[in-house]
């Protein structure tokens, strides 16, 4: 069977889904905090994995997407 010319290779493609495993993490860690009753303030939602952690996780996401997308795989073949 013929080799397809596709845009990424198989290393983009892993590191494609590293990268959005990391995107998916950061939001969850961003999630929560809401108050019981809906009414009344809860200071959980400033704690520190909210408004550091979790961002940085996912600007790191967002950063390895970018490298996943540029990255040029070696090619191996020889002609």
């Amino acid at each position: 069977m013929a080799k397809r010319d596709f845009a990424f290779g198989k290393e983009n493609f892993i590191l494609i889904a590293v990268a959005i495993a990391f995107i998916v993490i950061g939001f969850v860690l961003m999630g929560g905090g809401a108050s019981e009753d809906g009414v009344s303030f809860n200071p959980e939602i400033f704690s520190t994995r909210r408004i550091v952690v979790a961002p940085v996780i996912t600007v790191i996401g967002f950063v390895a997407m970018i490298y996943a997308i540029v990255h040029k795989p070696k090619n191996n073949e020889q002609e």
